[in-house]
């Protein structure tokens, strides 16, 4: 059989191969997905990254190469050239793309051989510690390859828009200066500066911050960040953010801008037309009526306070957490009669996770309501409780009396449970909603200080500036986040620009002014000098793929992902390294 790799070029990817090229001689690679003789004509689905094909070998083609056919295994890499016709009548595969057509082939060369993988590429149900330590051969399949053929386009679609708009793409060091807010860093030693570590960016934040100093009005970057903190499924310890900073620009500004990416993107990816501009939610109203800031909109059951008709209520318990300062709320399910008994209680169990102490709830009936709570309500609190919430026949309420942290985690989460539960979200559906006016600062009970709610370097409203000195907690911040069907996928603020507000804040912070010059010296310093006013935002684009490609993991968007204890299974990552290495950076194990 004569070789013809080095002389002939592919003309079709695998999957691309159609009707309209009945008749034409094409050239294939790929690997064999599985092979099947049917008394001695062979048939081997051909994969690549676009698809399988079906080719044939019939023995008319020659002993040569039919006989080089016998040899094929599932993996083995093949160099294929044929001609594509038509399948026989009722022969169609309408589960492949290439489903009506197969190329019967004249030429074949067995690139390579391969071992018996250790799972079949068209399995389902593969452990993903097995997927992770064969994550090259895990990454043939075609889920995972549609995923980061997605994850490309999108990074694509990014660039383009952000070219078009007048942005300019730079990078920022991996090696910077330990810093003491966000998560854990992790550190690098330094082999010359003995003693001296650099650390691995959490973002691009203060970097990006002196581009604006700098004059680049308009900055972005698809930057890799590292974050060394406890992992779940949609963290990972390097991530990827689309990072992006402008100057003289206000909170309208920015946002429109990145509605404008988020249309392009999906549209390029997706091809889903977005409807501008997405609804926007202050923080606390969306606390109030959603229990989380990153809610998701795509169904209804808002949380409702009914702390004003129940704080003098004959049931006890109600009474109680009103007058302590608490607050009662509820919310209404109107598809939940179906909910057993059974059902009804084990949902305690749910908000127990949230520091609620119990659960009350109430079936509503047309005359009154079947609930263990009905009969310590007066009739007129009954009948005040469902005209607020609308109740009707069928209705189930739910109720959660405690201090208004733990209510609202409760409840959110409650909420987001039975939304699920009862088939209620929309898996179709893109719900966008910006949320803002977060607090500047919440109070650490751990480290008995004020703490940056995003990071020290967020615009407060300058109205609320007098309140950094006497209510820290009621500051708001100029900051915003865009939540997608309640996963935050992106958040920024505008900037502190002038270097008084930065010192009042890294006060509030408790930050003294030797720490502030020891840890953000340089970036105090170019505030000094003629800083414009700007701001920007982060999207977190590894999350943004999961929610497009509807993953069920983030290390399903990522090529080589680590496991939940930050671990590479393929290539053994972290591991130990020689006395040698240890001591030439002055390290020593303990």
């Amino acid at each position: 059989m004569s070789q013809f790799i080095s002389t002939e070029k592919r003309t079709h990817y695998c999957g691309q191969v159609s009707v309209s090229d009945d008749g034409r001689e094409v050239i294939l690679f790929g690997w064999a997905q599985r092979r099947r003789d049917h008394g001695g004509v062979i048939f081997v689905d051909l994969r690549d990254r676009e698809g399988i094909v079906q080719i044939v070998f019939n023995p008319e083609a020659g002993e040569s190469v039919h006989g080089e056919a016998h040899k094929i295994r599932n993996e083995y890499v093949l160099a294929v050239k044929g001609k594509v016709r038509r399948r026989p009548e009722g022969m169609d595969n309408p589960n492949l793309a290439t489903g009506q057509v197969e190329v019967v082939i004249s030429k074949l060369e067995i690139l390579n051989e391969s071992k018996t993988p250790p799972f079949s590429f068209d399995e389902e149900d593969i452990s993903e510690n097995v997927r992770l330590k064969y994550r090259y051969l895990d990454l043939r399949r075609p889920a995972v390859q549609k995923n980061l053929i997605l994850r490309s386009k999108l990074a694509i679609a990014t660039r383009q828009y952000f070219n078009d708009n007048g942005f300019i793409e730079v990078e920022t060091p991996f090696l910077g200066k330990s810093t003491p807010e966000g998560a854990r860093d992790y550190l690098v030693p330094s082999r010359i500066s003995k003693g001296a570590f650099y650390a691995l960016p959490q973002s691009p934040q203060i970097f990006k911050q002196l581009l604006m100093v700098s004059g680049f009005d308009r900055y972005f970057q698809i930057a890799k960040c590292f974050r060394d903190e406890d992992l779940r499924a949609d963290r990972q310890p390097e991530f990827t953010q689309i990072d992006v900073e402008m100057s003289f620009i206000t909170e309208e500004d920015i946002m429109q801008m990145m509605e404008g990416l988020m249309k392009a993107i999906f549209k390029a990816c997706l091809n889903r037309d977005l409807p501008l501009p997405f609804p926007r939610l202050k923080y606390a109203d969306a606390i109030n009526r959603y229990g989380k800031d990153n809610p998701d909109i795509r169904f209804g059951m808002e949380i409702v306070d009914l702390t004003p008709i129940v704080k003098n209520s004959g049931f006890k318990l109600f009474a109680e957490v009103a007058a302590a300062g608490g607050v009662v709320k509820a919310i209404k399910a109107d598809s939940a009669a179906a909910l057993s008994r059974k059902d009804l209680d084990g949902l305690a169990d749910v908000v127990a996770v949230y520091g609620a102490k119990g659960l009350a709830w109430a079936k509503v009936n047309a005359a009154d309501w079947t609930s263990p709570i009905f009969k310590f309500l007066k009739p007129e609190e009954a009948a005040a409780i469902g005209h607020t919430m609308n109740a009707r026949e069928g209705d189930v309420l739910f109720f959660v009396a405690d201090m208004p942290k733990v209510v609202h985690d409760a409840l959110g989460n409650l909420r987001l449970h039975l939304g699920k539960r009862l088939n209620l979200i929309d898996p179709d559906a893109l719900a966008f909603t910006w949320i803002t006016e977060f607090p500047l600062m919440e109070y650490s009970e751990t480290e008995k200080r004020y703490v940056s709610t995003h990071h020290p370097f967020t615009s407060p409203f300058l109205e609320d500036i007098p309140l950094m000195t006497t209510d820290p907690g009621k500051v708001r911040a100029r900051a915003y986040d865009l939540v997608l069907n309640g996963s935050e996928i992106g958040g920024g603020s505008i900037r502190i620009h002038r270097q008084d507000i930065q010192a009042r804040v890294f006060s509030a912070l408790g930050l003294s002014e030797e720490d502030a010059k020891g840890k953000f010296g340089f970036l105090l310093d170019a505030l000094e000098y003629g800083a414009p006013p700007h701001g920007g935002l982060a999207f977190g684009l590894d999350r943004l793929t999961m929610i497009m490609t509807r993953a069920e993991s983030i290390r399903d968007v990522i090529a080589f992902p680590k496991t939940q204890k930050a671990a590479c299974l393929m290539s053994d990552a972290p591991s130990r390294v020689s006395i040698e290495q240890l001591m030439e950076l002055s390290l020593k194990i303990v």
